[in-house]
């Protein structure tokens, strides 16, 4: 291309659940997701990722897939493209100096609908929104599409940090400006890094229904209930008890380990884990987990 270098910008975003609650590998103290430039040395885009996840937070990568790549301005470059990658692991101490997990939710905090506890944080949007959209009918549409009363659907978590992005109600909006005032609760992140973010729950969100990646999350055994809240926790959604563990029986993900749990109140649950036919398959369109509704 004419007029200068384009660099390629690498950004990781790294899932876990812990106790009951998706987290994500960030740095400088919750700012920013992992991330730096392609370089000469590394021999693929991959390569290259990993190198940066390790350098700055010395957590090593497991499974990664490509998220998305968009071109436009980067900071020291004049243009490049950003290359982000959605990884999954299981969260791990980490002493590295600024590299922190923190909750999904703190800077989604509408996304979590798991017992109401996103409904005060859409009733104070609404409004907000509702102004912004005045009279425009295209808007009022898109408003009461995402946050109305018009169905929840989980994964569309972009269009609803675009919305808001749109209408100046996150921080990231004013850039360069620094005034939080009038913004909706949830932290920020530099560049578009929380915009890269909702990205990886949406597809995460939409992933868990045809394809058995939790296992990812998960120790290689669990009980029904460590499964289910992991589910919960990925979607932002309350499931049905019943109904989650009759649909993992029926679609043969599962098998009992023969063991229980031990050392914990109340009676020991049955420990699972995934039949190796799933580990195995895992990659195949088909093999599903109960929709999440």
């Amino acid at each position: 291309m004419e007029g200068g270098a384009v660099q390629a910008e690498l950004i990781a975003v790294l899932a876990a659940v812990t106790d009951g609650e998706p987290r994500v590998l960030t740095i400088g103290s919750g700012y920013a997701l992992p991330s730096g430039p392609l370089e000469e040395g590394h021999r693929s885009l991959q390569t290259g990722l990993r190198a940066w996840v390790e350098r700055q937070t010395h957590h090593p990568l497991g499974y990664v897939e490509q998220l998305y790549t968009f071109a436009g301005q980067l900071p020291g470059a004049a243009r490049g493209i950003s290359i982000s990658y959605l990884g999954l692991s299981r969260e791990a101490m980490t002493e590295y100096p600024g590299a922190e997990w923190h909750g999904w939710y703190e800077y989604f905090p509408w996304e979590d609908a798991r017992h109401s506890r996103s409904a005060p944080y859409v009733a104070a949007i609404l409004p907000r929104l509702r102004a912004w959209a005045g009279d425009d009918a295209a808007r009022q549409t898109r408003v009461e599409g995402l946050f109305g009363a018009e169905g929840w659907n989980e994964e569309l978590v972009l269009q609803r940090y675009e919305l808001l992005w749109e209408a100046a109600l996150v921080p990231e909006a004013r850039r360069p400006h620094t005034d939080e005032g009038g913004t909706v609760p949830g932290r920020e992140m530099t560049h578009d890094h929380r915009r890269i973010l909702a990205t990886a729950i949406a597809r995460l969100r939409a992933k868990i229904k045809y394809r058995p990646v939790v296992f990812e999350l998960l120790p290689r055994e669990f009980t029904m209930l460590e499964l289910q809240q992991t589910m919960e926790a990925l979607a932002g959604q309350t499931l049905h008890k019943p109904n989650f563990r009759r649909l993992i029986e029926q679609q043969e993900l599962v098998e009992e380990t023969g063991k229980t749990t031990s050392g914990l109140a109340g009676r020991p649950a049955k420990l699972f884990r995934f039949r190796q036919a799933v580990l195995e398959e895992r990659g195949v369109s088909g093999t599903k987990l109960p929709r999440v509704k």
